[in-house]
């Protein structure tokens, strides 16, 4: 009776322990192979194992066995270059040879034109 007692108590904990592997599978592949995705697949895991509901376990494992494109560098590359562009020195804009100095075709306005003189 001891001996069976002392089997079932390693047979629990073996199984125990084979079932904690097995539902952190797939955030070991995760981090084994380094995927940006690993925190979604951790709380996939952890989700999974609270509620008990499988499915959360199955987008995991899948989510850890897809190769996510790198969007952050592209993107990193692009808003340094833009922020290249910005702080470049403007160049100054050059008027057209028609506009003069008010801007509309060198053609002065002055402050009594159209008024007759009632003085």
């Amino acid at each position: 009776m001891v001996v069976m007692a002392i089997f079932l108590i390693v047979i629990v904990l073996w199984v125990g322990t084979l079932y904690w592997k097995l539902h952190s599978l797939p955030e070991r592949m995760a981090h084994k192979s380094q995927k940006l995705q690993f925190e979604i697949v951790a709380v996939l895991g952890l989700i999974s194992l609270f509620t008990h509901m499988h499915i959360f376990w199955i987008a995991g494992l899948l989510l850890a066995m897809i190769d996510l494109p790198d969007f952050s560098t592209p993107l990193r590359t692009i808003a340094g270059s833009v922020e290249r562009i910005a702080d470049a020195a403007p160049q100054t804009p050059q008027l057209a040879p028609d506009a003069g100095p008010t801007g509309n075709s060198g053609h002065k306005s002055t402050s009594n034109e159209g008024v007759q003189g009632h003085a």
